[in-house]
């Protein structure tokens, strides 16, 4: 136990106000968007990545990694987003094992419905509660907790 780098106060503080803060603000976008347009910020976050790409399709194994999810939440939250119309899944042909997400013209216009109640709620929740240095240092620090963590296979 000599070896543990205890945090000191004001970082325990500071620890604490970051997990409280990002999880209630996770929440509380989640509720909004599950209750305006039925579905969650995880199920958001896959229509927003398709959306960024050619075709609005991605490998199965990318939109994992591009979302921080599992592999095996990724295939239940896409399974349940096929059964809604949203998604659509099928095999790469010149792959034989690969799998690619589609985002299917009723998840695109789920998304451009809910794009700007969400953005609405990003600035109301976060990004007007900062001012604009505050926001930059926000970036900058989770910048720095991604790259180490992604540097790391975490």
């Amino acid at each position: 136990m000599t070896d543990t780098r205890w945090l000191n106060p004001a970082d325990q503080k500071a620890w604490r106000s970051y997990l409280n803060g990002s999880q209630l603000l996770s929440g509380q976008l989640d509720k909004e968007l599950r209750e305006k347009h039925g579905i969650g910020l995880p199920e958001y976050e896959i229509l927003v990545r398709l959306s960024e790409h050619e075709d609005r399709t991605m490998r199965m194994a990318l939109l994992a990694a591009d979302t921080t999810m599992s592999r095996s939440r990724l295939t239940h939250s896409v399974a349940r987003m096929e059964k809604r119309g949203l998604l659509e899944r099928s095999t790469i042909p010149e792959d034989g094992r690969g799998v690619n997400c589609v985002m299917t013209e009723a998840g695109w216009q789920l998304l451009s419905t809910a794009a700007p109640d969400h953005v609405a709620g990003v600035r109301d929740h976060l990004v007007d509660l900062l001012d604009p240095e505050e926001m930059a240092t926000l970036g900058r620090i989770f910048t720095k907790v991604f790259d180490h963590l992604s540097d790391t296979g975490a």
